[in-house]
């Protein structure tokens, strides 16, 4: 099976403007931005999408939520307010069948989306 874009990503076989990374995930703009501030949050381990993640992968993920809100710290993003999206499967808007954190930020977000 082929690798997905992001974990070409996560090997630096694609460039990528990252913003943070540690041993476990990685965040980088989002080359089609949705926001004045879009940076995704992938882990570096590859699971296809949230509805595919075992038990053995919940440290990670609430590893990948808090990292997002420290990276929107960084970025400016706390006072105003700021957005975190999944998305699980076509319907859903998924692109890369990597699990991956959509953080959003710096304008207005309306509800209900989509």
């Amino acid at each position: 099976m082929s690798r997905t874009l992001f974990e070409k990503i996560v090997a630096r076989e694609i460039p990528a403007r990252i913003v943070y990374e540690d041993d476990l995930v990685i965040a980088f703009h989002d080359i089609a931005p949705q926001a004045p501030t879009h940076v995704l949050l992938i882990p570096k381990k590859a699971i296809p999408r949230i509805a595919e993640a075992g038990l053995e992968d919940q440290a990670l993920l609430g590893h990948l939520l808090v990292k997002a809100a420290e990276v929107a710290g960084r970025l400016g993003l706390t006072q105003s307010g700021f957005r975190l999206v999944f998305n699980n499967g076509p319907d859903a808007g998924e692109a890369v069948p990597h699990l991956h954190c959509h953080l959003l930020g710096g304008r207005k977000m309306n509800w209900p989306p989509g």
